[in-house]
């Protein structure tokens, strides 16, 4: 039996008096990523941001080692979060930092690591992102696909379990989202866990093991890629076709 890596359970959230999240349940396995669809406000992004404490639930669970991620503390939260990466949108780089610096940051945070150490785990990440020798850039002397790869790298680099990808190739150009994916599959190889939300629908089926997709607050469908690719449930049909962009 696969071993589950985290848990959502009865999730519901609401903003302003209107319900985003109705119950919503899915389990994310060890070595698995699952790929997450949803209309734009459908609340892909807040069930990332409930994963990790940036957003609370009004009701529900999320299990992760044992522990339900809704009721720790912020200090507790800061713990789990070296455990589960968050890899934001636009790359979430430090504009005053060098790339380098970027990457080291969370080392010299949460890591007795020395600083050769640091160095080589930083030149290691660089190279697994096909940008080494960009130690001493600014994130400004980057390409907008480089700032990703970089904002990826700083996310991952303290080897956490699960990560985190919110809509990871938006606004890249199909060279610069085939590097990302690239990168992605690497680690894949190395067998990660994760949770991809996107609106790309041929980038998630490249990368996940299988679909999940969000509706009217609610997972209305979860298998596997192949299955969800010869569906012939209508909503299901819809999305692959591209045409459930809005609620």
């Amino acid at each position: 039996m696969d071993q589950i890596a985290l848990e959502i359970i009865n999730l519901r959230k609401n903003f302003g008096g209107k319900t985003v999240h109705h119950d919503i349940s899915f389990r994310l396995f060890d070595g698995e990523i699952l790929g997450l669809f949803g209309a734009s406000g459908s609340g892909k992004s807040v069930i990332l941001r409930s994963i990790i404490g940036l957003e609370k639930p009004d009701h529900g669970k999320v299990v992760f080692e044992g522990k339900d991620l809704c009721a720790l503390n912020e200090q507790q939260l800061v713990n789990a979060r070296k455990k589960i990466a968050y890899v934001f949108q636009n790359g979430a780089l430090f504009d005053s930092l060098t790339i380098e610096e970027n990457l080291a940051y969370s080392l010299r945070e949460h890591t007795s690591f020395s600083e050769r150490e640091i160095r080589q785990k930083v030149d290691d990440m660089l190279d697994l992102i096909d940008m080494r020798g960009t130690n001493n850039l600014l994130p400004a002397e980057l390409s907008g696909g480089m700032q990703k790869r970089a904002g990826l790298a700083r996310a991952i680099i303290l080897g956490q379990e699960i990560i985190l990808f919110d809509e990871p190739t938006a606004g890249l150009d199909p060279v610069n989202t085939k590097r990302l994916l690239d990168n992605i599959k690497k680690l894949k190889q190395k067998g990660i866990t994760g949770i991809f939300v996107t609106h790309d629908i041929p980038s998630a089926f490249e990368i996940a093991d299988r679909i999940a997709i969000l509706y009217n607050g609610r997972i209305q469908a979860i298998d596997t890629v192949e299955n969800i690719q010869k569906s012939q449930d209508p909503l299901v049909k819809s999305f692959m076709k591209g045409e459930s962009t809005s609620e």
